[in-house]
């Protein structure tokens, strides 16, 4: 891994930006016209080997925030937090009412909700680019009123499964564990943060990016935390990102990117590199707290990070319950 300096000068211009970002990084045509796995492809079965090799204490850390009606949506955008009803439960059963012979009762459940309401994956038909979805296809010809037909979250549902790096930028790098709103996370400031922890970003590595705004929304409440102001990457680590070869990256945060984003007039525009062109898998909302209390503890950064979406056929993203085993 090559240090990079925090010197990216950005453009002024989004436009300018993107149109630039779209020509240094673009993945498209890597692994053929027909690829529906972008950086995932990354992954290999001798990493994941390798990745399991590295489970010494059999720890498992759920990387989960809950999936509840008091979890961090408002709304905006039309996310809401997931609703839970009981279809059949303990009073059917107590008093009679259902239907079974001899005595015999049970409940079951419905849960309503936007599939990226919690920790999820944003999958690679969840953002295009001028029309354009993952690989230059047609975004129409890819995802439509009956879901993503190509690039589904169904189709990784066994693949992100491989070397997790947490990256506590928050731990080293901010005040009091935590980095303060709207900073923008550079790729010196990754490549500083692994140099400290002593790990090294290789090939294929599901990268966690910790900037402790879950603490804080903990100690004094959700806020805006989904969809306001908040720490994130800078656009100018989509260099470090394709320069890595990573598969995926996953944050705290409920939009992955620094917020407010780094150019006038523009909404979230490290997304619209990242996955349409990249074909980077991001995490979102995802709980790394007491991984880095882990990590911090017996030194060690890496892990076997178990993390395959919950295979709704056609979805562009999905929930997932992801497990650090150390």
């Amino acid at each position: 891994m090559t240090e990079t300096p925090d010197n990216v000068v950005l453009p002024n211009d989004v436009n300018v930006a993107l149109r630039e970002a779209a020509a240094a990084y673009s993945n498209w045509g890597r692994w053929g016209e027909d690829d529906i796995f972008g950086t995932v492809n990354f992954i290999t079965d001798e990493m994941r080997r390798s990745a399991a090799a590295l489970v010494t204490r059999g720890v498992a850390i759920s990387l989960s925030q809950s999936f509840d009606s008091l979890g961090p949506q408002t709304g905006e955008g039309r996310r809401t937090n997931p609703i839970h009803t009981m279809i059949n439960h303990g009073l059917d059963a107590q008093f009679g009412r259902l239907p079974w012979p001899h005595g015999f009762g049970g409940s079951d459940d419905v849960i309503s909700m936007p599939l990226q309401a919690s920790t999820q994956w944003d999958g690679l038909g969840h953002i295009f680019d001028h029309g354009r979805a993952w690989n230059g296809r047609p975004a129409g010809e890819v995802v439509d009123s009956f879901g993503d037909h190509l690039t589904g979250i169904e189709t990784v549902k066994e693949k992100l499964v491989g070397r997790g790096v947490l990256l506590d930028v928050a731990g080293f790098l901010g005040q009091d564990d935590e980095l303060a709103d709207g900073y923008a996370i550079t790729a010196g400031d990754l490549d500083r943060t692994a140099a400290h922890q002593g790990v090294e970003i290789r090939r294929g590595d599901i990268v966690m990016v910790r900037t402790g705004q879950l603490t804080r929304a903990r100690r004094e409440g959700w806020g805006t935390y989904a969809g306001g102001a908040a720490p994130g990457m800078s656009f100018g680590t989509a260099g470090w990102i394709h320069r890595n070869e990573v598969a995926a990256v996953a944050t705290d945060t409920w939009g992955f990117e620094v917020r407010p984003n780094e150019f006038e007039n523009a909404f979230q525009p490290l997304h619209q590199i990242a996955i349409p062109h990249i074909g980077l898998f991001l995490g979102e909302l995802w709980d790394l707290d007491a991984l880095a209390v882990d990590c911090a503890r017996d030194g060690v950064f890496e892990c076997l990070l178990i993390a395959g979406p919950v295979p709704f056929t056609g979805a562009v993203g999905g929930p997932v319950n992801p497990i650090a085993m150390k």
